[in-house]
């Protein structure tokens, strides 16, 4: 059986967690490209090129023709449920269900890895009784990685989860998912209009066309 045409691959990647073959979606496509145990990508190009839609299809979020794999096993295997919570996205403007923020996080078993995530994004203890209405945007936006990051995914979809967020605090998230990336092996595919950021952050970045995908040689 033919293989897929994994075309982007500069050098050699560790064990290959993600694969995306050949997906179309809305107008864009097709795309193909892996992603390994602990790697970090880049995702960069023109506003509104479909960059977030890629992660949107990724998450299974939007409909896609094409196959997307992880570990070996096609998305058409997981329930909905299942993907989410391993192929987990981080929108640039995150939603809230509930006024509270602490019922964001209903992880008993978790308390420990969540407050440890809560203050290196800075914040005390005491956010999870805040009010959801009182958050900033870049509050909102740090909020929504740790809401991620609870649930242990295999994958992080990162869609400019840094844009509202000063100095000081984009660093701290960056250590943060660095430092997951390394201890849990967790891929990671990070949006972002900064080259700056994707040059600190990223392995290898791959420039998003409506019909390709092509690899930079600036990172």
């Amino acid at each position: 059986m033919q293989e897929p045409p994994f075309q982007l691959l500069s050098q050699p990647l560790p064990e290959i967690v993600l694969e995306v073959c050949n997906i179309s979606f809305l107008e864009n496509g097709p795309y193909s490209f892996v992603v390994g145990a602990g790697e970090c990508i880049g995702i960069s190009g023109a506003s509104g090129i479909g960059k977030t839609q890629l992660l949107r299809a990724i998450a299974d979020l939007i409909p896609y023709s094409g196959t997307i794999r992880l570990g070996g096993r096609d998305c058409a295997h997981f329930s909905p449920t299942e993907w989410r919570k391993k192929v987990g996205m981080v929108p640039a403007d995150p939603h809230w269900w509930y006024d509270r923020v602490g019922d964001h996080f209903v992880t008993p078993k978790k308390q420990k890895h969540l407050l440890n995530h809560l203050n290196l994004l800075g914040f005390e203890n005491d956010v999870l009784d805040w009010e959801v209405s009182r958050l900033s945007t870049g509050e909102r936006q740090r909020l929504a990685l740790v809401r991620a990051l609870i649930l242990d995914p295999v994958v992080l979809l990162l869609d400019e989860p840094t844009s509202a967020l000063d100095p000081y605090h984009t660093s701290g998230l960056e250590k943060l998912i660095s430092s997951l990336q390394h201890k849990n092996q967790m891929a990671v595919i990070w949006v972002s209009h900064d080259a700056a950021q994707l040059e600190r952050v990223t392995r290898r970045v791959l420039i998003v066309g409506k019909k390709e995908l092509r690899e930079s040689d600036g990172v």
